[in-house]
């Protein structure tokens, strides 16, 4: 057995049984291992479609996949999407092909530092050694990558690890199981004098507090104790809609996010930290809570968030408190002009139940979370990074992830196109996944930040490099390029059949919504 198929035997059996690759000369011995029947291999056409496919299969499935890079340019191509998984604390484990080590010495045209690369956005980088130790590194990325909170582990194979006898896999080498750390008492006995205060109190969640028996006692702990509950403003994954606790979202914009957060004279974190402003801005403060308030951690990322509610509860003698759960309100279907209003209710409407919502609409999807708290149960995807070209590859990964749940993925046109060969991966895997673009020809968001920036009013020269409806592109020709049937709609009462034409057909849809 060579290094590669010691590497993907090990890979699955140790519960790493899919790989999201896009491969070159340097990996071809580790190709030909992908052909092990228990690996799952997929092929994505661009190095951030699968890293970013890696992260939302981990948001969703909560168990660490695969990617295979090619080289240092690969690994490049692949980091922005790194760095959302990371900030999402979704694990993943990368194999990175580089050179063999006779080659490495003649200094060839792909040679990089990989290493230095992958560092910054890695939680752990190893080079393999030899093809001895292929069994012995791979096991220990993944058991970083399975950590709490999730982790990055990179793991870079040269070419003659990958082609020479390394032996046996280790299928069975034992790793420490991911279990969160205990919350610490003092802080919980603090949190619950704060709470018998009486003071106004926001409790921020994140992580897997989210969702879960987590949310569920942390309505439990509203219903008792008066606090709000509520997430930032870009969260990993939300469980919501009707049946679940509500959570309030603190606004993007500063002045509302200021407004928001200035009538409270306590803020509890649980897997976050304190809001803060997405950019600095001129005359406005990073720091968004309100002069003299006070933040106290419930719980950090790495600790039992559930637990930690147990205990409080406890602390306050309400662990038997009914939590309040949001009702099912009446779908109504708007007819009419589409604006932010009327494609939140079209989607609410239109949302079946269990369904999962990929969110990188940035101005457009502004009033869903507000508009579809009472739809039907769904989970909700946020970009907790901000690097765009997100959500086309989270949408993939959580598709094959949950195969019998359908997947919307709503995200702006200037988004869609750093990522689109998501796509061509979902039509030939057979995802069900419906990609919704708002097609308003611009990085409107940019118009938006160039006003809160103070920069004055855009000349054409700085227009020119926010608008990109010269040309326009056309959305229906390029999903029909890469096999997924499309639809143009241009009104609300269209958006919404043709969001519930798309739950009706196996496989991939896109909806291109004409603003």
């Amino acid at each position: 057995m060579n290094g590669a198929e010691t590497l993907v035997s090990t890979l699955v059996g140790q519960g790493v049984d899919i790989c999201f690759a896009n491969p070159g000369t340097s990996e071809m011995h580790f190709l030909k291992a992908l052909e092990n029947p228990k690996m799952r291999s997929v092929l994505c056409l661009f190095e951030g479609v699968c890293t970013g496919a890696a992260d939302g299969y981990y948001r969703m499935k909560g168990t660490p996949a695969s990617t295979l890079l090619h080289l240092g340019p690969g690994l490049a191509n692949g980091l922005a999407n790194i760095h959302n998984a990371r900030r999402a604390s979704s694990g993943m484990v990368n194999i990175v092909g580089e050179h063999s080590r006779a080659h490495l010495k003649y200094d060839p045209p792909l040679t990089s530092d990989i290493e230095g690369l992958a560092r910054p956005l890695s939680h752990w980088v190893r080079t393999v050694d030899s093809a001895r130790t292929v069994g012995w590194d791979v096991s220990a990325a993944i058991a970083t990558a399975s950590e709490k909170p999730g982790r990055i582990a990179t793991l870079i194979l040269p070419g003659d690890a990958s082609w020479q006898e390394a032996g046996e896999p280790l299928a069975a080498v034992p790793h420490a199981v991911a279990r969160p750390k205990a919350p610490d008492v003092s802080r919980v006995e603090n949190i619950a004098r704060v709470l018998r205060s009486g003071e106004p109190t926001l409790v921020i969640l994140a992580g897997h507090a989210t969702r879960g028996r987590a949310l569920a006692l942390a309505g439990r702990l509203k219903a008792a104790a008066g606090c709000r509950l509520a997430t930032q403003f870009f969260t990993s994954r939300i469980e919501r809609g009707a049946g679940r606790v509500t959570l309030e979202r603190i606004p993007y914009a500063v002045p509302q996010a200021l407004e928001f957060l200035k009538g409270f004279k306590h803020i509890v974190t649980v897997e976050t930290t304190e809001p803060v402003a997405f950019f600095s801005y001129p005359d406005k403060p990073s720091l968004l809570k309100a002069e003299g308030t006070s933040v106290h951690t419930l719980a950090e990322p790495d600790e039992d968030s559930a637990a930690a509610f147990e205990m409080l509860l406890d602390a306050l003698g309400a662990a038997d408190a009914t939590p309040v759960l949001q009702a099912r309100l009446d779908p109504i279907v708007p007819t009419g002009a589409l604006n932010p209003a009327s494609i939140a209710a079209a989607l609410a409407a239109a949302l079946p139940e269990q369904c999962i919502l990929v969110d990188e609409s940035l101005t457009t999807g502004r009033e869903t979370m507000g508009l579809t708290v009472g739809a039907a149960p769904h989970d909700l995807i946020n970009n907790m990074g901000g690097s765009i070209g997100y959500g086309t590859p989270v949408a993939t990964g959580a598709a094959l992830a949950c195969p019998d749940r359908r997947v919307f993925c709503m995200v702006g046109d200037g988004s869609a196109m750093y990522t689109i060969q998501s796509l061509w991966t979902q039509a030939r895997e057979g995802l069900n996944v419906t990609t919704i673009i708002f097609a308003n020809n611009s990085y409107a968001i940019l118009k938006a930040e160039y006003a809160n920036m103070g920069a004055g009013a855009p000349g054409p020269q700085a227009l020119a490099m926010i608008d990109i409806d010269r040309p326009r592109i056309d959305w229906l020709a390029m999903a029909k390029s890469m096999g997924v049937p499309a639809v143009s709609v241009d009104s609300a009462d269209a958006f919404h059949k043709a969001m519930v034409d798309s739950t009706r057909e196996h496989g991939p849809t896109l909806i291109e919504v004409r603003l």
